[in-house]
C-alpha cells in the first residue's frame, strides 16, 4: 500500500490510498450512474455502490474523478470528455480506484442525456471487460503515463 497525491483537471488535489490488488467485476452485474454536464454524480445504482467501495452518500454529489485510478493517463479522460461533450457516445476500458485503495476495471460506456433538445448530464453504464482487453489497455495506458511525464 503507498499513497499517492492525485491533481485533477479541475486542478483540485487528492492524497488517496493506493493497494496493487484486484477487486473482480461481478459476473452478471451492471454498473449504473449518471452525472450533471461537469460528471458531479446524481445517481448511482447498488453494484457501483459496491464496487466503488463508497456509500451512496458519499458519491451522490460527488466528482465521478473520485474513482480515477493513477494509471490512468489524462489523455484517455480528454477523448471521454471531447466525445461526450460533442453529444456522441463514448466507449473504453478504464481502471478505477475503489475507497479502500484497491483497483477494478470497466468497460465504460457513456451516453449524453438529452432532454427537451438540452444537454443536461451523462449516463454510464459499466460491464465487466476482456482480460485480453484489459491486458492491451495496461500496456497501452503504461505508455501513455511516461508520455505524459516527459
Amino acid at each position: 500500500m503507498s499513497k499517492v497525491q492525485l491533481k485533477y483537471y479541475d486542478n483540485t488535489n487528492a492524497e488517496r490510498e493506493v493497494v496493487d490488488k484486484e477487486v473482480p467485476f461481478p459476473e452478471g452485474k451492471l454498473i449504473v450512474s449518471r452525472t450533471d454536464t461537469k460528471g458531479i454524480i446524481t445517481h448511482c445504482n447498488q453494484a457501483f455502490i459496491e464496487m466503488s467501495g463508497f456509500t451512496e452518500d458519499e458519491l451522490i454529489g460527488a466528482p465521478h474523478y473520485i474513482l480515477r485510478h493513477p494509471d490512468m493517463p489524462a489523455v484517455a479522460f480528454q477523448g471521454l470528455w471531447d466525445t461526450i461533450n460533442t453529444q456522441t457516445k463514448w466507449s473504453g476500458y478504464v481502471k478505477n480506484l475503489r475507497k479502500d485503495g484497491k483497483y477494478y476495471w470497466v468497460y465504460a460506456v457513456v451516453v449524453p442525456n438529452i432532454r427537451d433538445g438540452k444537454l443536461v448530464g451523462f449516463a454510464s453504464v459499466r460491464r465487466k471487460p476482456s482480460r485480453t482487453k484489459i491486458n492491451e489497455c495496461t500496456e497501452l495506458y503504461k505508455k501513455l503515463l511516461a508520455e505524459e511525464k516527459q
